[in-house]
C-alpha cells in the first residue's frame, strides 16, 4: 500500500490518532507552540465529527446540536500543516516501519501520539443485544438512545456512577420513566462514602428517578409489559422499554495491543512520566493510558498529559506526570456532588467530621490526618459551595483551623472563611488547564486588567467553569493588592453598578435615560452599555412601551424593531401562544399569514411557531394580521418572560394530577412583557413525568397530588444548569405569590446581562438565603415586591399593538427612508418546500438582471 496523502515538504510528521477532547487539546497545544513549522501534523478520528465537548454531552437532548457542541474553531485544523481526517480509524500500527494504517492506506510517522480514549464497558449479559444493549458515550450513541425512546414508557440505565446518572437525566428529558441499577450498595461507589450516596440516593428519587441498588442483571428476555425483563438473582426483575449500560469504561488499547506495546496490568497503554510507551517513538495521552498502572478518566489528567507531550515534541521544558488529583465537582440531574481527595478515608489513622442534613437529603464529610492538622479529603452532597475551600485545604496542605468541623457546618454556624490570600502562589485555580494562582498573577503583572483578558490569557474558567467565582476571587484581590480599586462601575458614564441604578430609578422615580444621567452620571449620550442597561431598568420598573420616542434610542437591534434580526437582515416575527395551547382559527391565520408573506416556518423549543425571512417593511403588516387574529407579541426579541411551556396536565394525560395549561396560562399571562436582565423561561409540568422539562427552566412547576412543586434558576443555555427544588405542594396563590417576589427580588438585585443561573450561584448565602427572602420575608420587602409586580402587570400592552396604533412609530418600519419597498439585496432559495436565506455561494450563482443588479 501507497502513502494516501503526500506530505508537501521534508519536514518530519507527527500523527495524532484520536480526536476527542485530549486529542484535540493536544492539537492546541501543539499549533500553540509553533509545531506547525516543524512538523506535518495529521490528526486521525474515527467519528466523522470533529472534537466535541463530551462532560456536556447530556446537552444535545437539551436542543445543542454537534455544531455548538464542538470545542475550538475549526480554523484550528486550518492553520500551517496540520491535517484533519475525520471518519478515518486507524486501525493498525505497523512498529518496524513507523506507520499506521487506516481503510484509505497507510502513512508512516517519525512521531505518534496516541489519544484513543476508551470504550464503554457492557457486562456479558445473556439477551443484551438491539435495543437493550444501548450505551452513552458519543453523539451517535445519543442518537439510537432517541430513537429507541420513541414510543417507549420506561427506560433503564445499567451503573449508578457519573455517566449513568448522567444517562438517567437524559431518559428522563425524553418523557421517559427512568430507573437506574446499581450492582454496588450505593450510587457513585468511587466517589462517595455509604452516607453521601444515601443522600443522593434520597434526592435523585425525590426527583421521579427510581434508584435499585445491589443488583446484577442475570440475563434480558422478553417482557410482559414492557418490551424488555431484566432478570436478578432469585426471582427478582425489572421491566423496561430500553436499556442503557453505562457500567463503567475500559481503556481503548487494541491498537497498543495489536503492536505489542506495553500495556498496564488492568489494560492500558503503560506510559511513563514523560507520557512515552515502551516505543520511544509512541506517546500516549488520556483515558487509553495507563501511569503506574492506573487510569485517568477525568478530562483534566488529560490534559496535563497533552500540555506535557506537546512541550515535549516542541523541544521545550515538559513538567512530568506524575499521576493527577481526582477531584471532581458535579450537578447531577440538579445535585450538586463533590468529592476530594481521600475521600474514603482510606489514609492510615484519618478521622472524619460529618455534617448529615436528612430533611434536605444533604451530606458533608471532612476526611483529616491523624493529628487534626491537615485535610486529606471530602464528599459533598447537596451543596458544592464548600468545594472550593475545602479543595484548597487539601491540595496545598493549608493548616486547618481549631475547630476543622467549622469547614463543614452550615454557613450561619460561623465557618471559618478561607481567604484567598492564603492560597500559596502554586495553588491550582483552574484544574483543566492547570493555571496556578501564580499564573493568574504573572498575567495581572503583564497587563491584563479584566476577567476577559485572564481568561484569555491564561485559559482559566475556559474548560468546565468549576472555577469561574474562585478566579474572579482571586483576580479582584490580587488587584486589590496592587493598590489597583477594582472598579465596579456600569461604564464610563455611571460610576454605579446596575443594582445600585436599578435602586436610584426605583427610589427616585426616573423614567428616562436623560434624568438619570443628568443626576447621577456623566457625560451627554451614553453608550453601548449603559444605554441598554438603563432602557432594561426603566421598562422593569414602569413597563412603558418601548417603542416610546424616549425610549427607542436605548434599544438594540431587536428591540428597536421589536423583532429578531436574522443573518440575511430579515427578521422573524413570533407572536405569544400561552401555554402552547392554540386554537384551530389561530393555526389557520399563522399559516395565512406565512403563506402571504412566504415565510420559513419552524416549531420552536418553548411551543410557539417562529415566521422567518419578514422584510422590515412587511413587519407592521404582519403584525396588523396576527392582531387582528387575536394574537399579541411574544417578546422573543426581549430580555423578558419568553414562554411558559406546558404539557397537556390532567386535562388528556392518564399521568396528570394538576391542570397544567391553566397554571401555564395563567403564569404566562401574568409575567408577559415582564422586563429583566435576562430573558427569562418558564415550565409547568402536569407530574412527575416532567414532559415540560420544568428543571431546565429559570422557573419550574411540577405538579402534584397536593399541589405544585416550584423549581427556581435553571436554565437550558450555553452554561446548562438543572434548578432547584425550591418550595412543595404549593397551592396556587402561595406559588405566585412566591413567583412574583423571587422574579421582583432577581430583577433588583442581579447584575446586567445575567441570568436567574449565575445569579442564583454568585448569591451569597445561597439557596437558604433565597428561601429565607421569598418565603419568609427575612428582609421585610415581600410586600413590597409583591406590588411592584402588580404595577408592571396592571400596565402590560401588547407592544405591536402601541405601535401601529402611532404612525410616528411605523415610520421606522422602512427599509430606505423614502420608499416602502423591499431591500433588493436580500435573496432566498427553496430548500424542503420553504425558502430560506442564500448563500454566498448560492449567491455568485443568481443571474445578474435589471432587478438583481
Amino acid at each position: 500500500m501507497n502513502n494516501y496523502l503526500a506530505t508537501s515538504n521534508d519536514l518530519p510528521t507527527l500523527i495524532v490518532v484520536g480526536n476527542g477532547m485530549v486529542g484535540h487539546h493536544c492539537v492546541e497545544q501543539l499549533v500553540a507552540r509553533g509545531a506547525g513549522e516543524r512538523y506535518q501534523i495529521h490528526v486521525f478520528g474515527e467519528e466523522p465529527l470533529r472534537a466535541y465537548d463530551r462532560v456536556h454531552l447530556s446537552e444535545y437532548f437539551g436542543g445543542r446540536d454537534a455544531e455548538s457542541l464542538a470545542l475550538g474553531e475549526l480554523a484550528l485544523y486550518h492553520t500551517q500543516n496540520v491535517h484533519l481526517h475525520l471518519g478515518t480509524p486507524v486501525v493498525e500500527i505497523d512498529r518496524e516501519h513507523k506507520a499506521v494504517i487506516t481503510r484509505n492506506g497507510r502513512m508512516t510517522y517519525d512521531h505518534l501520539v496516541l489519544a484513543t480514549g476508551s470504550y464503554p464497558f457492557v457486562p456479558p449479559i445473556e439477551g443484551a443485544e438491539g435495543n437493550s444493549r444501548l450505551v452513552y458515550r458519543t453523539l451517535e450513541d445519543l442518537d439510537l438512545i432517541r430513537a429507541a425512546a420513541k414510543g417507549a414508557v420506561r427506560g433503564v440505565v445499567v451503573g449508578g456512577g457519573l455517566l449513568g446518572l448522567e444517562a438517567a437525566n437524559a431518559l428522563k428529558s425524553l418523557g421517559l420513566e427512568a430507573h437506574v441499577v446499581e450492582f454496588a450498595p450505593r450510587l457513585m461507589p468511587v466517589q462517595l462514602d455509604d452516607q453521601g450516596g444515601a443522600a443522593l440516593k434520597a434526592q435523585i428519587e425525590s426527583m421521579g428517578v427510581q434508584v435499585h441498588l445491589s443488583k446484577a442483571t442475570g440475563s434480558i428476555t422478553a417482557g410482559e409489559i414492557y418490551r424488555y425483563r431484566m432478570n436478578f438473582a432469585g426471582e427478582d426483575f425489572l421491566e423496561t422499554d430500553l436499556i442503557v449500560f453505562s457500567a463503567g469504561i475500559r481503556p481503548q488499547d487494541a491498537l497498543a495491543r495489536q503492536s505489542g506495546l506495553g500495556l498496564g496490568p488492568r489494560g492500558g497503554i503503560a506510559i511513563d512520566n514523560a507520557c512515552l510507551t515502551s516505543d520511544p517513538s509512541i506517546h500516549a495521552i488520556g483515558e487509553c493510558a495507563a501511569w503506574n498502572g492506573g487510569i485517568f478518566g477525568l478530562v483534566a489528567p488529560g490534559y496535563q498529559m497533552a500540555r506535557a507531550v506537546a512541550a515535549s515534541l516542541c523541544s521545550e521544558d515538559a513538567e512530568a506526570f506524575t499521576g493527577a488529583d481526582m477531584s471532581t465537582k458535579l450537578k447531577l440531574l440538579g445535585v450538586d456532588v463533590g468529592s476530594i481527595g481521600d475521600a474514603h478515608g482510606a489514609t492510615p489513622g484519618s478521622r472524619s467530621y460529618r455534617f448529615i442534613d436528612e430533611a434536605k437529603s444533604s451530606y458533608r464529610r471532612l476526611v483529616v490526618s491523624a493529628d487534626g492538622k491537615t485535610a486529606l479529603g471530602a464528599v459533598l452532597v447537596g451543596d458544592n459551595s464548600y468545594y472550593d475551600t475545602l479543595l484548597q485545604y487539601v491540595q496545598n496542605g493549608i493548616a486547618l483551623p481549631a475547630d476543622p468541623a467549622g469547614l463543614i457546618l452550615p454557613r450561619g454556624e460561623a465557618a471559618p472563611a478561607l481567604g484567598v490570600d492564603a492560597l500559596p502562589a502554586t495553588a491550582t485555580i483552574c484544574s483543566c488547564h492547570n493555571v496556578s494562582k501564580a499564573a493568574i498573577c504573572s498575567a495581572i503583572d503583564e497587563g491584563c486588567s479584566d476577567l476577559a483578558g485572564i481568561k484569555s490569557c491564561t485559559k482559566a474558567g475556559t474548560g468546565c467553569g468549576g472555577c469561574s467565582a474562585l478566579l474572579k476571587q482571586v483576580f479582584e484581590h490580587e488587584l486589590t493588592a496592587r493598590g489597583v480599586e477594582v472598579d465596579k462601575s456600569l461604564c464610563e458614564h455611571f460610576a454605579h453598578t446596575r443594582q445600585e441604578l436599578y435602586h436610584l430609578v426605583r427610589v427616585e422615580g426616573v423614567e428616562t435615560f436623560e434624568e438619570l444621567l443628568a443626576k447621577h452620571g456623566k457625560g451627554h449620550v451614553g453608550c453601548d452599555i449603559c444605554k441598554p442597561a438603563v432602557g432594561s431598568i426603566l421598562a422593569s420598573c414602569w413597563n412603558r412601551p418601548i417603542m416610546n420616542p424616549s425610549l427607542v434610542p436605548l434599544q438594540d437591534t431587536n428591540d428597536t424593531f421589536m423583532a429578531n434580526m436574522q443573518k440575511n437582515g430579515t427578521y422573524s416575527v413570533v407572536p405569544r401562544i400561552p401555554g402552547g395551547e392554540i386554537t384551530p382559527d389561530k393555526l389557520i391565520a399563522i399559516g395565512a399569514v406565512a403563506k402571504k408573506y412566504d415565510l420559513y416556518t419552524k416549531i420552536t423549543g418553548g411551543q410557539r411557531i417562529d415566521l422567518f425571512g419578514a422584510q422590515l417593511h412587511e413587519l407592521p403588516d404582519i403584525w396588523g394580521e396576527l392582531i387582528e387574529a387575536g394574537f399579541e407579541t411574544g417578546h422573543a426579541y426581549g430580555k423578558s418572560l419568553r414562554t411558559v411551556k406546558s404539557c397537556v396536565g390532567s386535562t388528556w394525560c392518564r399521568y396528570g394530577v394538576q391542570d397544567s395549561v391553566g397554571m401555564a396560562l395563567r403564569l404566562e399571562d401574568r409575567y408577559k412583557g415582564l422586563r429583566s436582565p435576562h430573558k427569562i423561561k418558564f415550565a409547568v409540568s402536569g407530574c412527575t413525568r416532567e414532559c415540560a422539562e420544568a428543571q431546565s427552566k429559570d422557573v419550574g412547576v411540577i405538579a402534584t397530588e397536593n399541589g405544585w412543586n416550584l423549581y427556581l434558576c435553571g436554565n437550558g443555555g450555553m452554561r446548562p444548569r438543572h434548578a432547584e427544588l425550591f418550595a412543595t405542594d404549593l397551592d396556587d396563590e402561595t406559588l405566585i405569590r412566591y413567583i412574583d417576589r423571587f422574579l421582583m427580588f432577581y430583577i433588583r438585585t442581579a447584575d446586567k446581562l445575567q441570568r436567574t443561573s449565575v445569579w442564583r450561584e454568585s448569591l451569597e448565602g445561597g439557596l437558604e438565603y433565597l428561601k429565607a427572602v421569598v418565603i419568609e420575608d427575612s428582609l421585610s420587602i415581600g410586600d413590597e415586591l409583591e406590588e411592584q409586580m402588580q404595577m408592571v402587570v396592571d400596565r402590560y400592552e401588547c407592544e405591536w399593538a402601541n405601535a401601529l396604533k402611532d404612525p410616528e412609530k411605523l415610520k421606522r418600519f422602512r427599509t430606505f427612508v423614502n420608499d416602502k419597498g423591499s431591500d433588493p439585496d436580500i435573496h432566498f432559495v427553496s430548500e424542503r418546500g420553504q425558502r430560506r436565506p442564500a448563500t454566498l455561494h448560492e449567491l455568485k450563482l443568481v443571474p445578474v438582471t435589471e432587478e438583481t443588479a
